[in-house]
């Protein structure tokens, strides 16, 4: 019976030791080396080296001079601790009156903008955290961004097009691009337009 207290212990001890200490050690020495700004959350700075935000979560714009992101309910809007989608079927009569009001309020601060509102910047993403929009979105906001800025909207659409993040290995995903990048850019490129007090950036 004690030998077998013993074998039961020992294996407890080695258990604990591999799952507890050693994998943990060997997969954040993994991702140190070979993905290590994702492993400290990719975060983005600016031109005085402050942190802005990370290039994984995506943020809230408001100012008519930035691109705008994909709405979100995770939280108050981009709240990483409250991940998630809205959670409102195709069918939900909740869900079709905000995407109507979303696409209104689009349709009025983009008065110039090519066709109709693209779907994304209507729907939120699952996580509610998504950084990134299409390409094609980016450049439908293209002349309210020139038009805020003061600048020739192919000014605008050049930037975006050569910020275009493609496939992940060649395969994976869509061309996309990120938004908090894109409005640094447009800050480095432009300047920053003048924001009014109450605008949370």
């Amino acid at each position: 019976m004690s030998s077998e207290v013993i074998i039961a212990l020992r294996m407890g001890l080695v258990t604990a030791v591999l799952t507890g200490l050693v994998y943990p050690l060997g997969v954040t020495a993994i991702a140190q080396t070979a993905f290590h700004d994702a492993a400290l959350g990719s975060f983005v700075v600016d031109e005085r080296a402050a942190v802005v935000g990370s290039s994984l979560i995506g943020q809230t714009f408001t100012h008519p001079g930035y691109l705008h992101g994909r709405p979100s309910a995770a939280g108050a809007g981009y709240d990483a601790t409250a991940s998630g989608g809205s959670n409102l079927g195709p069918t939900s009569q909740a869900l079709r009156e905000r995407i109507a009001e979303t696409a209104a309020q689009l349709v009025a601060a983009n008065p110039e903008a090519p066709g109709p509102v693209p779907a994304e910047l209507v729907l939120a993403s699952a996580s509610g955290l998504d950084p990134h929009v299409s390409p094609e979105a980016a450049l439908w906001q293209a002349p309210r961004i020139a038009a805020a800025r003061g600048i020739d909207v192919v000014r605008v659409r050049a930037l975006v097009e050569a910020s275009v993040e493609g496939r992940d290995l060649g395969v994976l995903g869509e061309p996309r691009v990120n938004v908090l990048s894109i409005n640094l850019a447009l800050d480095r490129q432009f300047g920053s337009p003048v924001r009014p007090a109450a605008d949370p950036r």
